[in-house]
């Protein structure tokens, strides 16, 4: 499922626009040799390179890759479910974790597929998922998606969730979604060794992510820590999502939520945290001083009411502030550009419109998010980053009569990359993943959709 253009030396040119990340000028475009970006090209300059292939990118706005910091690629099965809509966070978790616990092999997979490839078209790179749902059936859940981002050639950074609290014990989920501690330890362990990459331009790496506090232990959190810190990984989790989280927490733990996180070891530059909504200031400040990363989930906050992420203020206080798309049962969807856009608005709610950006916004969806995953390598075109690249064309109704090609990207509302570079590789070409039959696909999907269902009802 590629065009590999091996180790050519390629000139994207010309682009109509182009969003670096950085100051540098590369409005004559990008030199790309294997998987590395080579040079940036200054406008009306020329290559100080031998140049093999070149795309002409005058129709193109040229972005690095997006990278979607946090999702769930299983809930793509579950968009706009009757039962589930028009209810917030919790009511809707209870309704929909007894369908989500029916989950087998073959849904997973092709949820996981499907959610990938619709982040590949709207112009992502590298996409984060947070599975943390590992019913009786499905222990090797990401081993799975690890099979379906390497036959796509997508970048994944996938956590290994966990849920060990049941609702007879006073945490949300019932006791058939979750597992023993000792289960999940053990395949988190098992999970870096077998797949965590820790080179530059890794293209599989693994992360430990506990559900939530209202989903495990007070033990499985600091366990986690431990072993995160002894392997050199990443740790994930939902936080300050709601305010009957911080409730939660603190009639159970006795501590605000941020108290909660400093008190079982993971307050520190190794943790980024889905959604970050309700921090007080000194809270901000202190995730801050400890580097500690934020994804924010605009659509999926809107739809379920949850609240507006501070990401002005987070980002002064020095937290690594990204971008994720959340589930495609809160969202419901996984588009990357569209959210970018979300993302803009929401915050212009917040801050007003002269203290967002479209940029601001193009920041949190790339360098954002990669920052606060731990990764250096990724999120700007720069000379030696890796080569990753999304190009959007301004051809549809919706950009007539646009002026600045950039703010039209985001403002006017783009929704398909045209073609989309991963790791120097072409996977996108006229808005589809190459050697993809996505019609196979969704017929597939649609059909898993619809059995999950059939068994939630039968057990109901």
């Amino acid at each position: 499922m590629s065009f590999n253009v091996n180790n050519q030396t390629t000139w994207i040119n010309n682009p109509l626009a182009v969003y670096t990340g950085s100051l540098q000028d590369a409005r004559g475009g990008l030199v790309i040799k294997g998987n590395t970006i080579l040079e940036l090209v200054s406008l009306n300059s020329e290559p100080s390179y031998k140049i093999d292939t070149v795309v002409d990118a005058r129709q193109h706005v040229v972005t690095p890759g997006l990278i979607n910091a946090h999702h769930h690629f299983y809930q793509t099965l579950t968009r706009a479910y009757p039962d589930a809509l028009n209810k917030e966070l919790f009511n809707w978790l209870k309704t929909l974790y007894p369908v989500w616990a029916g989950l087998d092999e073959e849904m997973h997979s092709l949820s996981t597929e499907v959610a990938l490839v619709e982040m590949m078209m709207s112009g992502c790179t590298t996409a984060s998922d947070h599975h943390y749902l590992i019913p009786v059936g499905l222990e090797h859940a990401i081993d799975i998606q690890v099979e379906a981002a390497k036959k796509l050639g997508i970048r994944a950074i996938l956590t290994r969730g966990s849920m060990s609290l049941g609702e007879d014990e006073g945490g949300l989920p019932p006791r058939h979604t979750i597992q023993t501690e000792q289960t999940i330890i053990d395949d988190s362990v098992r999970l870096i060794k077998s797949y965590h990459e820790r080179n530059d331009g890794a293209m599989t790496q693994i992360a430990l992510a506990p559900c939530s506090p209202f989903s495990v232990t007070t033990d499985l959190m600091k366990e986690t820590s431990r072993i995160a810190h002894q392997e050199d990984v990443m740790m994930h989790t939902h936080l300050c999502e709601t305010i009957d989280e911080e409730d939660f927490c603190l009639q159970r733990f006795g501590h605000r939520p941020v108290d909660y996180l400093e008190s079982v070891g993971w307050l520190n530059d190794k943790t980024w945290l889905a959604h970050g909504i309700h921090f007080n200031d000194e809270e901000i400040k202190r995730l801050g001083k400890a580097g500690v990363g934020i994804s924010h989930c605009p659509t999926s906050n809107m739809m379920l009411a949850s609240g507006i992420c501070r990401n002005n203020e987070l980002e002064a206080a020095g937290v690594k502030v990204g971008l994720g798309v959340d589930g495609s049962a809160s969202n419901d969807g996984s588009n990357m550009i569209g959210e970018v856009r979300m993302a803009m608005y929401l915050q212009r709610l917040r801050y007003g419109s002269a203290n967002v950006s479209h940029t601001d916004a193009l920041r949190w969806a790339t360098k954002g998010s990669a920052a606060a995953m731990g990764r250096t390598d990724i999120g700007t075109l720069a000379v030696g980053k890796q080569a990753d690249v999304a190009m959007f064309t301004l051809n549809d109704i919706r950009f007539s009569g646009s002026h600045d090609p950039l703010a039209a990207l985001i403002m006017c509302g783009a929704q398909q990359a045209d073609r989309v570079m991963i790791n120097g590789v072409w996977r996108v070409h006229d808005g589809r993943v190459i050697g993809l039959d996505l019609e196979n696909l969704l017929i597939r999907h649609r059909a898993a959709a619809k059995r999950l269902a059939e068994k939630a009802m039968t057990l109901l």
